[in-house]
């Protein structure tokens, strides 16, 4: 068997109890819980921002930015919910590179799971006690999700997850909006498959158990653009784009139907800097069609202390190792625009 077991990973009651979310802390995560699930649900008309780094890469730097965030969103409270981006999986499409926290706790260092399912636990422990702020995370690993049930407030799946039956399963007993991203190829209908299936109830195996859901009303679509077969980026918020994808979604008539347009990736052509542009544009598209006004929900941007990417040892604090995002200066003016034309 070409399979070397390293060390036991504790479970997720072990880490829990070692590092406990504090009862007046659960509190306040219960109320921004509620205050986001209505924004799904048509009975809030604020407007979501899911921001933050491609990669969560350094606790200090990912608060730093946090807190930053924290006193925008005082400002905007009115109109905005912001959400901060805590991804702590990083989907590698040939394996190799940079995997997220939870991998490498230390990028400079070799891989060290035990640590790093306490370290992600503790910077997004650290977000929700010092900044009131539940974070976003990636359900890269649907047996993960368990050491981070208690203080997400959103989890977003992958493009190339969306299509994997346990990812699907696994939603349909979260309670927390979850979106579901179209797959890489540009396939709607993958997407939307996958939100039926998730807002579904279903029975199945997960981490040695045989379990049973009810299923997830509040899992949407993200829309990420897509990737042709000769690798050329394929957008998809173009207005054309949303109200073909807003009818289809209608017609299914499925529990709060919600579109979040993730302005980087594909859609961005993979430059960061035309995020703004985007934005700009899917806020346009939303004013002038009731349909999209009422679909579009959100936006989700990537965006750290600099702009920009780096190379891992490179050292520069609060610049992604991953994906390059916006830097603070553009998205703090970035908000406050959404803010004024929702």
């Amino acid at each position: 068997m070409s399979i070397k077991f390293l060390k036991r990973i504790p479970t997720a009651d072990e880490i829990i109890e070692q590092i406990p979310l504090p009862k007046h802390i659960k509190d306040i995560k219960e109320k921004r819980d509620i205050e986001i699930s209505n924004i799904f649900e048509d009975k809030d008309d604020r407007f979501i921002l899911i921001v933050g780094p491609c990669s969560a890469d350094n606790e200090d730097s990912v608060c730093e930015y946090i807190e930053k965030l924290a006193g925008v969103q005082e400002k905007v409270s009115d109109s905005i919910i912001i959400i901060p981006r805590i991804y702590t999986n990083k989907p590698r499409t040939t394996g190799e590179g940079y995997k997220g926290m939870a991998h490498q706790p230390d990028p400079s260092k070799k891989p060290d799971l035990f640590e790093g399912i306490k370290a992600i636990r503790k910077m997004h422990l650290r977000s929700l006690c010092e900044f009131y702020m539940p974070a976003a995370d990636e359900m890269l690993y649907p047996e993960n999700y368990t050491y981070l049930s208690d203080v997400l407030g959103y989890i977003a799946i992958g493009a190339r997850s969306v299509e994997n039956q346990q990812h699907r399963l696994t939603v349909s007993g979260v309670d927390t909006p979850v979106g579901m991203k179209n797959p890489t190829s540009g396939d709607l209908s993958v997407m939307l498959n996958s939100i039926i299936a998730a807002q579904q109830g279903h029975t199945f195996i997960y981490n040695g158990w045989e379990i049973e859901t009810t299923g997830n009303p509040l899992t949407h679509a993200i829309l990420r653009g897509a990737v042709d077969s000769n690798a050329r980026n394929i957008p998809n918020y173009h207005y054309e784009d949303l109200i073909r994808i807003s009818n289809e979604y209608e017609k299914l008539q499925l529990s709060n139907p919600s579109i979040i347009v993730d302005t980087n990736h594909a859609n961005s052509m993979k430059c960061y800097a035309e995020q703004p542009r985007i934005a700009r544009e899917v806020l346009m598209s939303r004013k002038y069609d009731t349909l999209l006004k009422k679909m579009i929900k959100g936006l989700m941007i990537e965006s750290y202390l600099i702009e920009g990417k780096q190379g891992i040892g490179e050292n520069i604090y609060g610049k992604s190792i991953t994906d390059a995002c916006l830097g603070w200066e553009s998205t703090e003016k970035l908000i406050y625009y959404v803010a004024e034309n929702i």
